[in-house]
C-alpha cells in the first residue's frame, strides 16, 4: 500500500518561497487563487471564547493532513483548520482507491494515514509555515485577517484516547514548543531571517471529536467527560445523520432527493446514538463545561454510512460514506432540529456538503466554523475557496453588511425585524424603535441596538434563518440526483506515461499536491541498445522516442496515497497516480515502495544520481562532470560513458547477455 512520506521542514519552506519568487504560485497554487482577506468586510466570528478571521475552514480529512495541505487551505482563505482525525491506531490499512467523487461524494477512508508523533510534527510544520507567509506576504494580508485557529480532532475510543502516546499527542498541541525549536533549527540559511519570528506553541486547546458510527453513547460521554476534566480542553461533539432516524433519513434522501439508488443500511441507526440519547448528553455534558469555565459544541455532520454499489470503491468494502449535496441536507436539517430543542443555546459546527453557492448561508445561520472536504476534491481544489469567500463579499454587498453579525440580521428579507419583535422589548421601546429605523436608514444596527440587545438580536435572527434556509434548502432541486447525476467527461482514450493531454486537472484535484507538471530538456530521446559481436561491442540506434508536448505531468509518490482522486477527473482512463512517471523524495521510500515504478533523483558534491525502476527492473544512473555510469541492477550490467560523445567513448564494464538496452 503507498503511504504518505511527510516532507523534509526545510525543503517546504525553500519550496514555498522560491515557487511565489519565481512562479507566483505556492505549492501549485497560483497567487491569482489567493484569499487574504477584504479590506471593507469584517469576517470574524467567536470561536470558543476568541474572535477568529473567517468561519471557514477544512474539515477533519484529506485536506488537514499534511504540512502543506494546510498551508494551501490558509491560501484560500481558510481561518479555522480541523485538523485531521488521529487514533491510537495508527497502522491503518485503508482500501484503495479510497475516495469517489465522480457525482456527489463517497469514501472509504477515516482517520490520520501517519503515525501520531508525524502527525504533530506535519501540524507544528504547517502553523510555522504560515506564520512565515503571514510575515512574507506583509500588507498583502487585509487587516483582521490574520488570525488563525488549529482544532485538532480524536477518535475513536476512551481507552484509546487514554493510552499514553495519545495523550502524548494531545499534550504536544497544548504546548508544542519543543516541536517548534526542532523546526525552527532547520530553517535553511537562506531564510534564516524566519528563525527570529514568534511561532505559536500553544497550537490547540480545541477539540472535535469524532466517533465510530455506532459507539455507544455512554462512550462518547465518557470521552468529552474525560478531555473536559483532564486536559481542560474546549470540546465539539460530531454527531451522526442517522441523529435524524431511519424514517426521516430515507424520506429526505429517496423521496424528496430521489437516490433511490442509495442504501442506508438498518445496522447504521440501530448501532448508534438515538436523539434522546444525544440532547440528554448535550444537557450533562454543558453542565461540566459551564462549571470548568470551558466551552461545548456540536457539530453536524459525520458523514453517511451506506451500501457499497462498488462502481469504483473496492467491493471488499460492503459499507462506504456518503458526502457531498445529499449530506447538506441531512446535515440542515439536523441543525434546524437541534435548535428547535436548544434554541441558540449550543455553538454549532458545520460540515456537509459546503460549496460556494451555500456558503453565505451557512454563515448567516451563525454557524461555526464551517468546514469543507468534498468540494475542494474538485476540478480547482483549493483554489475553489476564493470563490466561498467572494460569493460571501457579494452577499453582504447585497444587504449592506460589512460584518457577519450584519449579514446574519439581514440576510434573509424580514428576518431581522421579526427577530427583533421576538425580543417583545414593545414597540414604543427607544431600543427597538432606533433598531427599526437603523434597519430602514441602513445606519449602524450594533450602535442603535446596543452591545446587550444586539447579541440576543442576532442570536434570534440565527433561529429564524434556520427555519428559512432549510425549509429553502430543501426543496431546492440542485441537491437532488437529477442535478447530481452527471459524469466528469471522459474522451475515450487511454492515458500514457508521456503526451497526455495536459490538461493540468489532476494537479488541483490532489489533496496533497502529489501531481505536478514539469517541461522536460529534450523532447526527442534516440532508442539506444549495445549489440556484443564476438568480444566487441556495438553502440546502435533503433529509432527514436519522441515526446510531443512540452509539458508534461507526473507524479511525487511521498504526497500520493492512491486515494484515486484525479482518476476520477482525468479525462483519460487509466489514472494519472498509476500512469504518470512517479518520482520519490529518497531512497527509503523508493525502497520501499517495491511495486510501483519510479524515479529517485540525487544531487551530490560530484554530480547526480538517478535510480530508476521500470516494470520491476532497476536501474542506475551516476553521473559525474561528463562521465555517466550507466547500470542495469536486473542484468548485472554496467557500461561507462562520455556525456558528450557517448558513442564515442562507452565501455561495457560489466555483462550478463549479449544485449543492453541504455532507452
Amino acid at each position: 500500500m503507498a503511504e504518505l512520506v511527510p516532507y523534509p521542514f526545510d525543503g517546504l519552506v525553500h519550496r514555498m518561497v522560491r515557487e511565489l519568487q519565481d512562479h507566483q504560485a505556492i505549492y501549485d497554487l497560483p497567487e491569482r487563487r489567493f484569499f487574504l482577506g477584504d479590506a471593507d468586510h469584517d469576517f470574524s466570528v467567536p470561536f470558543h471564547g476568541r474572535r477568529v478571521s473567517s468561519p471557514l475552514g477544512p474539515a477533519a480529512g484529506p485536506q488537514t493532513q499534511m504540512a502543506q495541505n494546510i498551508v494551501l487551505s490558509w491560501l484560500g482563505g481558510s481561518r479555522v483548520m480541523e485538523l485531521k482525525t488521529v487514533q491510537i491506531n495508527d497502522e491503518l490499512d485503508i482500501p484503495r482507491p479510497c475516495i469517489d467523487m465522480q457525482t456527489i461524494g463517497f469514501n472509504a477512508e477515516w482517520s490520520q494515514e501517519l503515525k501520531l508523533e508525524q502527525s504533530l510534527d506535519e501540524y507544528v510544520k504547517g502553523a510555522m509555515l504560515v506564520e512565515m507567509l503571514r510575515h512574507e506576504l506583509g500588507d498583502k494580508v487585509a487587516p483582521g485577517f490574520e488570525s488563525v485557529e488549529y482544532d485538532m480532532s480524536v477518535g475513536y475510543d476512551l481507552k484509546g484516547i487514554q493510552t499514553d502516546r495519545m495523550m502524548a499527542f494531545m499534550r504536544g498541541m497544548l504546548n508544542a514548543k519543543a516541536e517548534v525549536e526542532k523546526f525552527r533549527a532547520q530553517i535553511p540559511e537562506a531564510y534564516k531571517h524566519f528563525r527570529d519570528l514568534e511561532y505559536p506553541t500553544k497550537l490547540s486547546d480545541t477539540l472535535t471529536l469524532s466517533t465510530f458510527h455506532g459507539c455507544p453513547p455512554e462512550e462518547i460521554e465518557g470521552i468529552i467527560d474525560f478531555l473536559l476534566r483532564k486536559l481542560n480542553l474546549n470540546c465539539v461533539i460530531k454527531f451522526n445523520p442517522m441523529l435524524l432516524g431511519p424514517q426521516e433519513t430515507r424520506h429526505l434522501l429517496h423521496d424528496v432527493m430521489g437516490y433511490q439508488d442509495i442504501k442506508v443500511p438498518d445496522s447504521a441507526f440501530e448501532r448508534d446514538a438515538t436523539w434522546e440519547q444525544a440532547t440528554g448528553m448535550m444537557e450533562r455534558l454543558a453542565e461540566t463545561a459551564s462549571s470548568l469555565g470551558l466551552s461545548l459544541g456540536a457539530k453536524f455532520s459525520n458523514t453517511l454510512i451506506v451500501e457499497n454499489d462498488a462502481r469504483f470503491l473496492p467491493a471488499s468494502e460492503k459499507e462506504v460514506y456518503l458526502s457531498g449535496q445529499p449530506l447538506h441536507v441531512l446535515a440542515m436539517n439536523l441543525v434546524k432540529r437541534f435548535r428547535g430543542h436548544f434554541g441558540d443555546r449550543f455553538p454549532i459546527s458545520f460540515a456537509a456538503g459546503i460549496d460556494r453557492g451555500n456558503f453565505p448561508d451557512a454563515v448567516a445561520l451563525g454557524l461555526v466554523p464551517i468546514t469543507v472536504c468534498s468540494d475542494l476534491l474538485k476540478p480547482q481544489g483549493y483554489g475553489r475557496l476564493q470563490t466561498y469567500n467572494a460569493n460571501l463579499v457579494r452577499r453582504m454587498d447585497k444587504v449592506g453588511a460589512n460584518s457577519v453579525d450584519d449579514f446574519v440580521l439581514c440576510a434573509y428579507e424580514g428576518n431581522a425585524l421579526k427577530a427583533l419583535t421576538n425580543l417583545e422589548l414593545g414597540e414604543n421601546d427607544p431600543v427597538h424603535q432606533a433598531c427599526a429605523g437603523a434597519l430602514e436608514n441602513g445606519s449602524d444596527l450594533e450602535t442603535a441596538a446596543g452591545e446587550e440587545v444586539y447579541a440576543k438580536w442576532v442570536s434570534e435572527a440565527r433561529l429564524l434563518n434556520t427555519e428559512t434556509y432549510v425549509a429553502a434548502m430543501t426543496a431546492d432541486p440542485r441537491y437532488s440526483l437529477a442535478q447530481n447525476s452527471k459524469l466528469p467527461k471522459k474522451i475515450g482514450s487511454e492515458l500514457e506515461l508521456f503526451n497526455c493531454i495536459s490538461c493540468d486537472k489532476c494537479i488541483p484535484v490532489c489533496p496533497n499536491d502529489a501531481n505536478f507538471a514539469f517541461t522536460p530538456s529534450a523532447e526527442t530521446v534516440p532508442i539506444v541498445k549495445l549489440q556484443k559481436s564476438g568480444e566487441n561491442w556495438s553502440w546502435n540506434e533503433e529509432g527514436e522516442t519522441s515526446l510531443t508536448e512540452k509539458h508534461q505531468i507526473a507524479n511525487f509518490a511521498d504526497f500520493c496515497n492512491e486515494c484515486g482522486n484525479c482518476d476520477i477527473f482525468c479525462p483519460e482512463d487509466g489514472g494519472p497516480y498509476v500512469v504518470k512517471p512517479r518520482f520519490f523524495g529518497s531512497v527509503a521510500s523508493w525502497n520501499e515502495l517495491q511495486t510501483h515504478d519510479g524515479f529517485f533523483i540525487e544531487r551530490t558534491s560530484e554530480g547526480e544520481r538517478i535510480l530508476g525502476r521500470f516494470q520491476s527492473r532497476e536501474f542506475e544512473l551516476i553521473s559525474e562532470g561528463d562521465q555517466i555510469v550507466f547500470i542495469d541492477r536486473s542484468d548485472k550490467s554496467e557500461v561507462q560513458f562520455n556525456r558528450t560523445q557517448p558513442n564515442d567513448s562507452f565501455k561495457v564494464l560489466k555483462a550478463s547477455g549479449g544485449t543492453i538496452d541504455l532507452t
